[in-house]
């Protein structure tokens, strides 16, 4: 399989990545990332939730689906008093650039319909916040202190999450019962340019909001999807034991005529480097517009 090529652009000029050998480790400047680290800290939601969930978005009619949505998108940077995570405005910039690009397709995928666009960004000095984990009280006084807009507003805060993550999110459906804590948390060196290697293309941010607009993890429920277990309740991302790391290109842990294809490995839900995702699918992106239109649309 051939990867497309990834690209940062800085002032607009295209810097294309290769990443060679290079370990995060010796990089001072950033939280070490370790050998196949838990790349992603959002919670799978309650049994429950799942059949819920997917309830509502079976009374979603088709013509809710087919229109371009615009998010407008509130940046929130934390940084400790040394500085640390205080990323700069080109590379909040190049990250809006690489969330577009993935969203509507042009790495390589799924055109999701999907476009953001910076509305603000605000930066706070806090040291108990820039290590913010979810459920504790620093990302409630944070998110209380800092969010703007309602359901169909993205909030990210950039900041060190800690734990070995890259980040975390909320999903559309918990929007109702806990309004303040809606939107994407996510590694200041995860963003284009930053330290994170592997990981530092910006799809951190891609991966995270895939679950703000309602995505499951393409691992979600392993080989073992029926009629009780969804997975990730897409039918065209073929089924995966496990999550991916690197770029196993021919991975293939769902095997027999139940589960055809090889792992989606270059899916944006998988949990592979930067460099080897590039797509959302076809059912990934009707599953968006779905839940925006149940969730997020004017609410």
């Amino acid at each position: 399989m051939k990867l497309p090529l990834k690209s940062l652009a800085f002032g607009g000029t295209a810097l294309a990545l290769t990443i060679v050998g290079v370990s995060f480790a010796q990089q001072a400047s950033s939280p070490i990332i370790q050998s196949n680290p838990m790349r992603c800290g959002t919670a799978e939601l309650p049994a429950t939730d799942l059949v819920r969930v997917e309830m509502a978005l079976a009374k979603v009619p088709p013509r809710q689906m087919r229109v371009v949505t615009t998010v407008p998108v509130y940046v929130h940077v934390i940084s400790k008093t040394d500085g640390t995570g205080n990323v700069s405005d080109a590379m909040i910039n190049s990250q809006i650039q690489v969330l577009n690009d993935a969203y509507n397709g042009s790495t390589g995928g799924s055109n999701t319909q999907f476009q953001f666009t910076l509305a603000s960004t605000d930066r706070t000095v806090n040291n108990t916040w820039h290590v913010m984990t979810s459920g504790s009280t620093a990302e409630t006084q944070a998110k209380n202190a800092l969010r703007q807009g309602t359901a169909d507003d993205l909030n990210i805060y950039i900041c060190n999450p800690g734990s070995g993550l890259l980040g975390y999110a909320t999903f559309p459906s918990s929007y109702t019962s806990q309004p303040k804590k809606d939107g994407v948390v996510i590694l200041y060196s995860s963003l284009p340019g930053g330290n994170a290697v592997p990981y530092n293309l910006g799809d951190t941010a891609t991966h995270e909001i895939g679950h703000w607009l309602g995505l499951y993890h393409t691992f979600q429920g392993g080989c073992a999807r029926s009629a009780t277990n969804g997975g990730d309740y897409v039918a065209d991302t073929p089924a995966e034991k496990s999550a991916a790391f690197g770029c196993p290109v021919g991975r293939n842990t769902c095997t027999g005529n139940r589960f055809p294809g090889l792992d989606p490995i270059e899916n944006f839900m998988d949990y592979t480097d930067d460099s080897c995702m590039y797509l959302f699918s076809g059912g990934q992106t009707t599953r968006m517009a779905a839940a925006w239109a149940s969730y997020r649309s004017g609410k």
